[in-house]
């Protein structure tokens, strides 16, 4: 059960790295949509899950590295919009969502 600052700073890091995402995807990521759609932060704040889809992608693994590997300037930029908001960043760990192609294959699964 998360605590109510728990919910407060993941709905706050879900904001930020979505604009952060929105503004950076063009140079970095080559133009694909990176939505964050669920973050999980620890008990004590120090851990941020991060989940994102990655739109239209054939392999979307390949984003995620380059997300992986530019994590310290994305957690910078965070730091830069909630500094007034948050003592300490929290890492962060990307995953990918795949509950979208999940729905999309039961969906075609259905059709058939």
């Amino acid at each position: 059960m998360e605590s109510t600052r728990q919910k407060k700073v993941s709905r706050l890091i879900q904001k930020e790295l979505s604009l952060i995402f929105q503004s950076i995807s063009s140079q970095y990521f080559s133009n694909v949509i990176i939505s964050v759609t669920i973050v999980r932060i620890s008990k004590d704040l120090s851990i941020a899950k991060i989940f994102i889809s990655i739109f239209p992608v054939n392999d979307p693994n390949i984003i995620l590295d380059e997300i992986n590997n530019k994590h310290i300037m994305i957690r910078k930029m965070l730091a830069q919009k909630t500094r007034n908001q948050l003592r300490k960043v929290p890492e962060l760990i990307f995953y990918l969502d795949d509950s979208s192609s999940y729905a999309e294959n039961i969906d075609q699964l259905l059709k058939k």
